[in-house]
């Protein structure tokens, strides 16, 4: 059975920093796409990053427009976790933050598109003051 566990959020003043991670088990981490999805109140859910696993050392990373220069998506297959750093943290950055993975081919992962991801944690808050 997969789970994802996620850990890191919290609250902060905009301009800070904060690093989300995402433990993965039962999945089967040396390959396929995972990503970060955020969803605030009213809105929809959003593809903020995803990392596709095509080799050893071998990565595709997309990022949604806001966040790009900003955020950056990491994977360790030997600790099999997923993280988000994430800096210049902005107030519209708020919401809850999840974690998915999906058994995706490159574009499919890049594309971004929370709808084709079957895995989910149940997310961890991030809350960015003025």
């Amino acid at each position: 059975q997969v789970q994802l566990v996620e850990s890191g959020g919290g609250s902060v003043q905009a301009g800070g920093s904060l690093r989300l991670s995402c433990a993965a088990s039962g999945y089967p981490y040396y390959r396929g796409c995972m990503g970060w999805f955020r969803q605030a109140p009213g809105k929809e859910r959003e593809g903020v990053a995803t990392i596709y696993s095509a080799d050893v050392g071998v990565f595709y990373v997309a990022y949604h427009d806001s966040v790009k220069g900003r955020f950056t998506i990491s994977r360790d297959n030997a600790k099999n976790t997923v993280d988000l750093q994430m800096n210049s943290l902005k107030p519209e950055d708020s919401a809850m933050y999840y974690c998915a993975a999906a058994d995706l081919g490159r574009d499919a992962c890049v594309s971004r598109r929370w709808a084709a991801f079957g895995y989910w944690g149940r997310g961890t808050q991030v809350t960015v003051s003025f």
